[in-house]
């Protein structure tokens, strides 16, 4: 399992406007969809009013590949050119659930 933290850091005060488009273009439903994708999932940070952290994880790389090259990224590739100021990428390799 692959899994991706996505952190946008937006332009002042655009962190809403950018999670809006993003959800009325459907990007989040069409990668969730895509086969090899186990998750999808933005999250509003409460510390600063413009990060968004997208999580994603996948079953491989092929499925990352896969989601890479969906027609829909070059579009939140334009997104990002007018709502967000810096992309932060984290990747994690393996794992899973644990259990305590």
């Amino acid at each position: 399992m692959l899994t991706f933290n996505v952190t946008f850091k937006c332009k002042p005060e655009m962190r809403e406007e950018f999670l809006e488009m993003i959800m009325t273009e459907g990007r989040d439903v069409s990668a969730r969809a895509e086969a090899g994708n186990l998750a999808y999932d933005f999250y509003r940070s409460v510390e600063n009013a413009d990060d968004l952290l997208l999580i994603e994880k996948y079953v491989d790389q092929d499925a990352v590949m896969a989601h890479v090259r969906q027609p829909y990224i070059a579009r939140l590739t334009e997104l990002r050119e007018e709502y967000v100021a810096d992309v932060v990428m984290e990747k994690f390799e393996g794992g899973g659930p644990m259990t305590f």
